[in-house]
């Protein structure tokens, strides 16, 4: 079996790290809006949805450079993986007593989807990054979300019925 050739990671690319750390940011700037309101959708699933398309961009960008000339047609693989996702995505996302939930959760499966085509291609420096951003998003965001939120996920607002 021929494969494509790895991408080393003898040092992280400054130039994928720019590009998802700016979608990272860009996300959960827009996120926090929805946060602050106690929408489903807050910081986090916005934040990794970001990130997500960024680096399906940049993975797809990287391969379909390397594989030039080939007949292959790696974007192919990009559709079929994310109508995978979408459709378990999906089927996480539940409605119940009055809130949305796992949207985070179905978010995070894009981006483990991508970090692992990544892992497939050889991408070693977007595996990297992906995979650090994935986990302070993760982690870190969620301490953040705790201490920053009150109880009933607003920003500032206490609960009336006090």
């Amino acid at each position: 079996m021929q494969l494509n050739a790895p991408v080393g990671i003898e040092f992280l690319d400054f130039e994928i790290l720019l590009r998802l750390g700016v979608a990272a940011v860009i996300g959960l700037i827009l996120g926090l809006d929805r946060e602050s309101r106690g929408h489903a959708a807050g910081m986090r699933t916005h934040g990794l949805i970001c990130v997500s398309a960024s680096a399906t961009v940049v993975s797809m960008m990287a391969l379909y450079n390397q594989l030039d000339g080939s007949r292959i047609d790696p974007l192919r693989l990009y559709e079929a993986i994310g109508a995978f996702v979408g459709i378990i995505g999906a089927g996480l996302i539940v409605f119940s007593r009055g809130r949305l939930h796992n949207l985070t959760t179905a978010a995070h499966l894009w981006l483990t989807a991508v970090i692992g085509i990544a892992c497939g291609a050889g991408q070693w420096p977007l595996v990297v990054t992906g995979t650090i951003v994935s986990l302070l998003m993760m982690t870190v965001l969620r301490v953040v979300e705790h201490h920053l939120f009150d109880e009933d996920r607003t920003l500032g607002r206490k609960d009336e019925s006090q």
